[in-house]
């Protein structure tokens, strides 16, 4: 399969991409598409054969629910069941971050496929504030499945180029609508007993759902009930350290090691690469260079990446679970 890339840039190449995309997804294919989190790999939601080309295309297993995109509000009802007991927190939440990175994990209704929501009784939800994500979904006129437009487990892609490198070949659209504003997936809560349970952190903070209502102690799944919960993922093919002071460390002898940095003092010399999250120490701009910046030194030939803790409050939260669950993989980084 050719993979063709569409620019979005013009009105003109917006118009092409829109038209294409829409062409595939009523065709029962699959299109890779920006959001304002990431790029993300878009099926019918409600086509059964579409929906198992994103799994093949990823490698995913079967048991991760994908999340399910909808148009606008009016849809939400039709995919999802709001419990009485959390109709007023849901309520609030949506209105104050929908169109936005937040996704309501809810009972699910019959229209949406087991394969989207992996047999499970409820269904991920969310309306993404992204304009070209909105144009052509709204223009499909349904619901779309979308998962990151990456193979299972590895970094997320917040450009095109990025999606190109993971998926050339195996899909057959790509549009391009340049970087993605928050560079972290959406934040990912249920609403149960009046309480708010932060499945996966992401651009909706902590600190911000905490005005809408008590948050519950983060639950340990005892198996997977939304998207981005498995112990390893969002990992680079290099070994991954994370650690406390760059400055401190001594790379193994022989090792080409890449660091990346919270301080933006840290001594390069002894590092073959270096990026650093944000000069500034700003947190939202260190989210949205994660992803990119892991890529890069993945891209680098090292033997080995470290990566400095950040403060795990707001935003730094969830760069802390990312790097993490990308530190989690089975390397042979002990043997260093």
């Amino acid at each position: 399969m050719k993979t063709e890339i569409l620019r979005a840039g013009s009105r003109g190449e917006r118009r092409v991409a829109v038209a294409q995309a829409v062409k595939l997804l009523r065709a029962g294919e699959i299109v890779a598409l920006p959001t304002e989190t990431v790029y993300g790999l878009a099926a019918d939601a409600l086509n059964i054969e579409a929906v198992v080309k994103i799994f093949a295309a990823k490698e995913r297993p079967r048991f991760d629910p994908l999340i399910v995109h909808i148009p606008d509000r009016n849809w939400f009802q039709r995919v999802a069941v709001i419990p009485e007991d959390a109709r007023e927190i849901v309520g609030a939440l949506a209105k104050e971050f929908w169109p936005g990175p937040l996704t309501f994990v809810l009972p699910r209704h019959e229209i949406v496929p087991d394969v989207v929501t992996a047999g499970l009784a409820t269904v991920a939800t969310r309306v993404s504030a992204h304009e070209l994500w909105s144009e052509i979904i709204r223009e499909f006129g349904g619901p779309l499945a979308a998962p990151s437009a990456n193979r299972f487990g590895h970094i997320s892609p917040t450009m095109a180029e990025h999606v190109r490198d993971e998926l050339d070949g195996l899909i057959p659209l790509i549009v391009d609508g340049g970087a993605t504003a928050h560079g972290l997936e959406s934040t990912i809560i249920a609403v149960r007993n009046r309480r708010i349970e932060i499945l996966r952190r992401g651009p909706v903070t902590e600190e911000q759902l905490r005005f809408f209502g008590e948050i519950a102690p983060s639950p340990v799944p005892l198996s997977i009930e939304a998207p981005g919960q498995m112990r390893s993922h969002y990992a680079p093919s290099t070994p991954l350290l994370v650690i406390e002071d760059g400055s401190a460390f001594i790379p193994p002898a022989g090792k080409r090691c890449g660091l990346l940095a919270w301080n933006p003092d840290v001594e390069p010399a002894r590092f073959a690469e270096v990026r650093i999250l944000s000069a500034k120490q700003d947190l939202t701009e260190a989210a949205t260079n994660l992803f990119r910046f892991l890529r890069e030194l993945d891209e680098a030939t090292l033997d080995l990446l470290v990566a400095e803790a950040v403060p795990e409050r707001s935003l730094g939260a969830a760069i802390m679970d990312r790097l993490r669950r990308a530190a989690a993989r089975d390397h042979s980084v002990r043997a260093f």
